[in-house]
């Protein structure tokens, strides 16, 4: 059997402790991480390069499509307006009170020995209440009553459009004229007649007067 003599143990031991050095690992451990980190910053660098570069794209783009859409803005923001107005015009139109049907029916219940001197109308600010001031002279054997067929035939007449009319007398008076109407002296006296009225009708009420439909009866087997 061979006999093998280690003549530089001692050597070989101090090699080996140096190589298991604890500042010489920590040395190379923070060296590995320096590495994993420049690495994992030239990762990002390269990302926010990449980024950068779209970025810029996008703006090129936006350079040349953001004239058309600040004009498309400008141009939307005109319609909304011009809607805005044509919506309040139109209910303006819609809800506004029209004074021409309401003289033909006055006209109407004006007979011929009566006389209409003078029509003061108002719309109140909602547009839900009329209030109409008629002045005028009626002429007849009993003018007063002549001025009562009136207020009775303005009242039918106006009720079969509007709701809520109100007719009444505001001032009624004899005068001492007398006038001819068709070969007849009659006495004349002056009225004053005050009308409230709602210019849209009375369709709850209709509604309501008319009969709930009777329920169908089941016949038994």
């Amino acid at each position: 059997m061979a006999l093998h003599l280690n003549l530089l143990h001692e050597e070989i031991l101090e090699q080996r402790q140096r190589q298991r050095d604890p500042l010489k690992i920590g040395i190379m451990v923070l060296a590995g991480f320096g590495v994993l980190m420049f690495i994992y910053y030239m990762w990002n660098a390269y990302q926010t390069l990449q980024i950068k570069g779209r970025l810029s794209v996008v703006e090129r783009e936006w350079a040349k499509v953001e004239p058309t859409v600040t004009a498309a803005q400008k141009r939307s923001a005109e319609l909304n307006n011009i809607v805005k107005t044509t919506r309040v015009l139109d209910e303006y139109v819609e809800d506004r009170f029209f004074w021409a049907p309401f003289l033909q029916k006055v006209t109407r219940c004006v007979a011929p020995n009566t006389q209409l001197t003078g029509l003061e109308g108002s719309v109140s600010e909602d547009n839900k209440a009329i209030t109409v001031s008629i002045e005028g002279l009626a002429a007849g054997r009993e003018p007063r009553s002549a001025a009562e067929d009136l207020r009775q035939m303005l009242t039918e007449q106006l009720g079969q459009s509007y709701g809520d009319v109100n007719v009444e007398f505001k001032a009624l008076e004899d005068l001492d004229t007398i006038v001819n109407v068709g070969g007849t002296n009659m006495a004349m006296a002056r009225y004053v007649l005050t009308v409230n009225f709602s210019p849209s009708p009375l369709a709850t009420k209709s509604a309501a007067a008319s009969p709930p439909p009777r329920p169908t009866r089941v016949p038994k087997k």
